[in-house]
C-alpha cells in the first residue's frame, strides 16, 4: 500500500518540473528563483533558504554520493552546485548559503544528473547535452545530434565515459563522453516522445520509458551497440493484469507516460542478494506507480492514486524515487493539477507478498500412487490359444540350430559406463552437417535417450530414423496417411511411436518395417496433438480433442504365418481426462525418465492446464498463460549423462505465435523469463532446454534459429545459414549438440566452438532462475 508521510504546499505549479529528493532532504522552489530544503525527519523545522538564481529554477537534482551531499539546480541563468553540509554551516554562522556556478546561459534546462562519482554533471537544454565539470567549473562537453529537445540523460553505472539520452525526436543515443560521439543510436520506438531513461547494472541493460505508457529494454554489449530485450505497453499489461477491461474501461484513453523508472528496491542491503528480484522495476505514472517485471514483460501490481483517497496527490506530474533502510521505498510526487508535492512511501513487501501465491507443485511425488489411482492399472496379459495337438506328436523345439546364444543372466555384468555431459561448454553454433532429406516441413525431431539414434518426423507422411552422426542412410518409416506431429522414444530404446493429424497413432519396434501398434481413426474424434510415452515406458500418453488419453499397452511382434497381418500387440485405455474448460488440448509434456505424477498441457482457450494423473483430475488450471494459445509446451527434463539441481526440474517452457516464449516455474505456477528475440509470426516453432539446463533453443521464422541463456532475455546466439522458418529444434541428450529442422525439408546439426569453455559459473543456471521465482 502506499501512505502519505507529509505535502508541502508550493507557490506555484510545478506540474512536470524535476524536483530534489534524498532519503534525508527534499527540496522544492520558492518564488521562482530560491530553493527550500526541508528536512524529511521533520518538516517542520525551519527550512534552508538557498538563493543565487535570476531566472525561474527549472530543475533540480541531488547528487549520488552520501558525503558530500551535494545539490544542483538550474535555471536559465546559471547551473549552481551547492554543498549542503558547507551551506547548513554557513547559514549556522548567520551566513548566506552560497553556490559553486558551474555553468552560465545554458537555456531551459529540463533535467539534471549527477555522474556516480559526482564530479560531472548533464545538463539538458534544448536539442544539446551539456557535460559540466565540478572541479573546472566550466563546460567541458557540448553533445548535439538529437533531432528534438533532449527529455533526460543519465550516465552509465558501470562506465563513466558512457552517457545515454532521450529526446523528442523519439531516440535514444548512448555517448562516448571521451570523443564526443554517438557509439549508438535507437531506431523510432515509438508514435510519443520519450521522457526516461535508467540503467540496470546486474545485467548491463538500458530501460526507456515513452509518453505513451512503453517500456523498452535494451542490452549494451561491450562494443557499445544496443539490442532489443523486450517491449512492455503499460496500458495492455494493465488490462491483462485486471483479467480484460472491466471495471476500469473508462480510463481506456488514459495515457500513462512514464516520468520515472528505478529498480524495486535497489539500495536494500537488508534483501538477500539471491532471493531479491533484479528483474523488477518500479515506473512512476500520472496515474500512479507500476511494478514491472522485466524478466517476464508483466506487470507485477499496480497502485493508483485513486485507489487511496486520504493521498494529496491524485495524478502525478514528476517522480522522484528513493530507497529507505525498512524494506520500503519513498517517493516524492508532484501534482499535476495543484500546487503541492507530497512524499509517499511504498512498502516492497506488500508485493512480495501479493506474489507468494498458497498453490505449490511439484514434478517429484510426494507420496506413492494412491490406492484408486490411475497409475496404478496394470495390463492383463492375454494367453496365447495354443492349438490343441494331435496324437503323439511333441512339442518342438522353436528354433532350428543346434546351439543358442546365451541370455547372459549367468554371466558377470559387463557394467555401463556414461560419460557426463559437459556443464563448461559454450552453447552449439558451429554448423557441422547439414542435409536435405525431403522437400516437406520436419514437423518434429526427438533424440534417443542414448543420443544414438534421431527420429524426424516429416511433412510428407513419414518417419526418419538417423543415426545421430547424420551419416549413412537412414530407416524410412511410412504408413501415416498425414503429416507426421508428434514422435517419441520409450525410455529402453526397444520402440517409439509417432502420431499423426490422420488422427492415428503407430507404435514401431527397432528393424520392423511394420508397426507393431495401429491406433487407428474409430479411436479418436480429433487428431492426436501430441503423444509419448509416460511413467517408465508404462502407459501411452496421448492428446486428442479436449482430452488426454491413457493406454496400457502390450507389444508382441512374432505372428502366425496364416495369420500374418492379425496384430499380436493390444493396448488398454487405463483413463481419459478433460481439460477443466472442456477446450481443446494444443500440445503436452509429461516426465518419463523417473515416476511423476504431473502432466502439462496446453489448451486452445489459451490456459495451461496441470493434471495430477494420481488423482485423475486438474489439479491447477493457468488462465491467459499467453495472449494466443500456445502450441508447444516443453519440460526441463535433463538426461542421464547430466546431473541438475532438484528444483530445477520444476521449469517449463510455452511458446505461442506472435508472443515469444515463456519459462514458467511448477512450484509457482508463475512465468519467471520471458525470450522474445526470434521471429514467431504463423507458424509453430518449437524450443527445447538443454540436458545441463542452461541454453534454450528456439526455432524462429527469420531462418535461424536462437540460442538463449535461460537466465537472460537476450538472446546468446543466433544460428543462421538455415534456408527456411525453422520449425523444430532438439538438444543430444548425450553430448553438446543442436539439432535444427526447416519448413523446406533440411536438417543442420551444430557443434560448439571447439575449445571455447564459459568464463563464468554457468552450472546452475536453471537452479538460480528458479529460485528467484520463490
Amino acid at each position: 500500500m502506499i501512505v502519505e508521510r507529509f505535502k508541502l504546499t508550493c507557490d506555484k505549479l510545478l506540474s512536470y518540473q524535476q524536483l530534489a529528493y534524498s532519503y534525508c532532504y527534499t527540496c522544492i522552489p520558492q518564488n521562482g528563483k530560491d530553493i527550500l530544503m526541508y528536512s524529511n525527519a521533520d518538516v517542520g523545522q525551519k527550512a534552508l533558504l538557498f538563493t543565487g538564481h535570476h531566472s525561474e529554477i527549472t530543475s533540480m537534482t541531488f547528487g549520488k554520493k552520501n558525503s558530500p551531499v551535494l545539490l544542483c539546480s538550474a535555471s536559465a541563468d546559471y547551473i549552481i552546485v551547492w554543498n549542503v553540509e558547507v551551506c547548513q554551516r554557513r547559514v549556522s554562522q548567520g551566513q548566506i548559503a552560497a553556490g559553486t556556478v558551474i555553468g552560465s546561459l545554458p537555456g531551459e534546462v529540463v533535467h539534471l544528473s549527477f555522474c556516480l562519482s559526482d564530479e560531472r554533471v548533464a545538463a539538458c537544454s534544448g536539442a544539446t547535452v551539456y557535460i559540466l565539470s565540478l572541479e573546472k567549473e566550466e563546460t567541458i562537453s557540448t553533445l548535439t545530434g538529437h533531432l528534438g529537445p533532449v527529455t533526460s540523460a543519465e550516465f552509465c553505472t558501470w562506465d563513466k565515459n558512457i552517457l545515454v539520452t532521450t529526446s523528442e525526436d523519439r531516440t535514444f543515443k548512448v555517448w562516448d563522453l571521451q570523443t564526443e560521439t554517438v557509439f549508438y543510436q535507437s531506431f523510432i520506438l515509438s508514435a510519443s516522445p520519450l521522457l526516461s531513461v535508467f540503467f540496470m547494472k546486474e545485467n548491463r541493460h538500458i530501460i526507456s520509458g515513452s509518453a505513451d505508457g512503453q517500456v523498452w529494454c535494451f542490452s549494451l554489449h561491450a562494443d557499445f551497440s544496443c539490442q532489443l530485450v523486450t517491449k512492455i505497453d503499460l496500458h495492455k499489461n494493465e488490462q491483462r493484469h485486471q483479467g480484460g477491461v472491466g471495471e476500469k474501461s473508462s480510463e481506456m484513453d488514459i495515457s500513462k507516460p512514464v516520468l520515472k523508472i528505478v529498480s524495486f528496491g535497489s539500495c536494500h542491503d537488508n534483501i538477500d542478494a539471491e532471493k531479491k528480484d533484479k528483474s523488477w522495476l518500479c515506473v512512476g505514472s500520472t496515474d500512479g506507480l507500476y511494478v514491472v517485471n522485466l524478466a517476464t514483460s508483466e506487470l507485477v501490481s499496480v497502485l493508483h492514486f485513486t485507489d487511496y483517497p486520504n493521498l494529496s496527490i491524485a495524478m502525478a506530474g514528476s517522480w522522484v524515487f528513493s530507497d529507505t533502510p525498512n524494506n520500503s521505498m519513498l517517493f516524492l510526487v508532484s501534482s499535476l493539477f495543484t500546487p503541492c508535492v507530497g512524499l509517499l512511501e511504498f512498502c516492497l513487501g506488500d508485493v512480495e507478498r501479493i506474489q507468494a501465491g498458497s498453490q505449490s507443485f511439484s514434478i517429484f511425488p510426494s507420496s506413492p500412487p494412491l490406492m484408486e489411482s490411475p497409475l496404478n492399472a496394470e495390463l492383463k496379459k492375454k494367453e496365447p490359444n495354443h492349438l490343441k495337438k494331435k496324437g503323439g506328436v511333441k512339442e518342438q523345439p522353436l528354433v532350428f540350430h543346434s546351439k543358442v546364444k546365451s541370455s547372459g543372466y549367468t554371466s558377470s555384468p559387463r557394467g555401463l559406463f556414461l560419460k557426463d555431459y559437459p556443464d563448461d561448454t559454450a552453447a552449439p553454433t558451429v554448423l557441422r552437417v547439414h542435409l536435405s532429406i525431403t522437400n516437406k516441413p520436419v514437423y518434429c525431431l526427438q533424440y534417443s535417450g542414448d543420443g544414438k539414434q534421431l527420429l524426424c518426423g516429416l511433412g510428407d507422411n513419414s518417419v526418419f530414423m538417423y543415426k545421430s552422426s547424420l551419416h549413412g542412410n537412414p530407416a524410412v518409416y511410412t504408413g501415416h496417411d498425414k503429416p507426421v506431429s508428434s514422435v517419441s522414444w520409450s525410455l529402453n530404446r526397444q520402440c517409439w511411436l509417432s502420431a499423426s493429424h490422420d488422427q492415428t497413432l503407430r507404435l514401431w519396434t527397432h528393424d520392423i518395417p511394420e508397426p507393431a501398434v495401429i491406433m487407428g481413426k474409430n479411436m479418436f474424434s480429433k487428431p492426436i496433438k501430441a503423444a509419448q510415452f509416460y511413467y517408465l515406458d508404462k502407459f501411452l500418453l496421448l492428446a486428442s480433442g479436449d482430452s488426454l488419453h491413457l493406454y496400457l499397452y502390450h507389444v508382441d511382434v512374432t505372428h502366425d504365418d496364416i495369420k500374418r497381418y492379425q496384430q499380436r500387440s493390444y493396448v488398454k485405455l487405463s483413463g481419459c481426462f478433460s481439460t477443466s474448460s472442456g477446450a481443446d488440448i494444443t500440445d503436452l509434456s509429461a516426465i518419463n525418465d523417473f515416476f511423476a505424477y504431473i502432466v502439462l498441457a496446453c489448451a486452445s482457450n489459451r490456459s495451461i492446464q496441470v493434471f495430477d494423473m494420481n488423482k485423475g483430475v486438474v489439479a491447477a488450471e493457468v488462465p491467459d498463460a499467453h495472449s494466443r494459445a500456445a502450441h508447444c509446451i516443453t519440460q526441463n527434463k535433463g538426461s542421464m549423462f547430466s546431473t541438475q539441481a532438484p528444483e530445477s526440474y520444476n521449469l517449463f517452457l510455452t511458446s505461442a505465435v506472435t508472443d515469444g516464449l515463456k519459462l514458467w516455474d511448477l512450484r509457482t505456477l508463475r512465468c519467471v523469463r520471458r525470450y522474445d528475440n526470434h521471429v514467431n509470426r504463423c507458424h509453430s516453432c518449437s524450443s527445447a532446454i538443454s540436458p545441463c539446463g542452461r541454453f534454450v533453443a528456439c526455432g524462429s521464422e527469420d531462418k535461424c534459429a536462437y540460442v538463449y541463456d535461460i537466465r537472460s532475455s537476450s538472446y546468446l546466439h543466433k544460428l543462421q545459414r538455415h534456408s527456411e522458418t525453422v520449425l523444430s529444434v532438439a538438444f543430444n541428450p548425450a553430448t553438446p549438440q543442436l539439432l535444427t529442422g526447416t519448413l523446406d525439408g533440411k536438417i543442420s546439426l551444430f557443434d560448439p566452438n571447439s575449445g571455447i569453455r564459459l568464463s563464468h559459473d554457468t552450472r546452475s543456471a536453471a537452479q538460480n532462475i528458479s529460485s528467484m521465482a520463490l
